[in-house]
């Protein structure tokens, strides 16, 4: 079996590992908010694509990203670009049931950053899920490599550019190095941090913690 074809078979596939730990997470979010079908989410750096697969879909998805807006976005939904650390004000001066947001804070851009997303969180709605890979799970998410996380940039971004396992090798020094620096995992204190009146659960393999995930329920 090719590499390639060992990280689609890891983590990528509709059944793959990567999918059934997605599924699971889902699930939780379910089981955490037992009315989210009847719910007012918006989606901080998501897709559409993710809520039209998930086995319970709120009554209403405002995704925003910074991404190019889909062609076809279905009724339930609506998407907008735009940043999450300084949201436009017809965006900014809404309020939702739901923020959820999912591998999205590790990618910002520096702790200042981090803390204006979790202030554009917790302005939005009374009840939050924001998910995040944990730095110290012994192997990098991103890029499926053991450790990468821990080496100087210099090494990652040469990693970046020949790892067999990343998802797409960047065709330059330039798209690495802006790969690398905009990865950076946190830990259970940064969250504490960031969301000091959530509950901060650790989803986990073999026992060790993989992600966070900020939590809270209502006012």
């Amino acid at each position: 079996m090719g590499l390639h074809a060992l990280r689609f078979r890891l983590v990528d596939s509709e059944n793959s590992w990567g999918a059934r730990r997605r599924a699971r997470r889902a699930g939780w979010l379910a089981e955490t908010f037992p009315d989210l079908a009847q719910m007012s989410v918006v989606d901080l750096g998501g897709r559409v694509s993710t809520w039209a697969q998930a086995g319970v879909r709120p009554k209403h998805v405002h995704v925003v990203n910074l991404e190019e807006s889909p062609a076809d976005v279905p009724e339930w939904a609506e998407v907008d670009r735009g940043d999450a650390c300084a949201l436009p004000r017809h965006i900014a001066n809404r309020r939702y049931d739901l923020v959820f947001s999912n591998s999205v804070l590790e990618h910002v851009g520096g702790h200042e950053r981090r803390l204006r997303f979790a202030e554009t969180v917790h302005a939005l709605a009374d009840a939050h899920w924001v998910q995040t890979p944990y730095r110290y799970f012994p192997i990098e998410p991103h890029w499926i490599a053991p450790g990468m996380q821990f080496t100087p940039v210099r090494l990652r971004v040469a990693l970046a550019r020949r790892w067999p396992l990343a998802h797409t090798r960047p065709d330059s020094r330039e798209l690495a190095i802006q790969q690398v620096l905009w990865t950076e995992l946190v830990d259970r204190s940064q969250m504490r941090h960031y969301f000091p009146h959530s509950q901060i659960r650790a989803e986990r393999l073999a026992g060790m913690i993989k992600s966070l995930i900020a939590v809270r329920t209502g006012a």
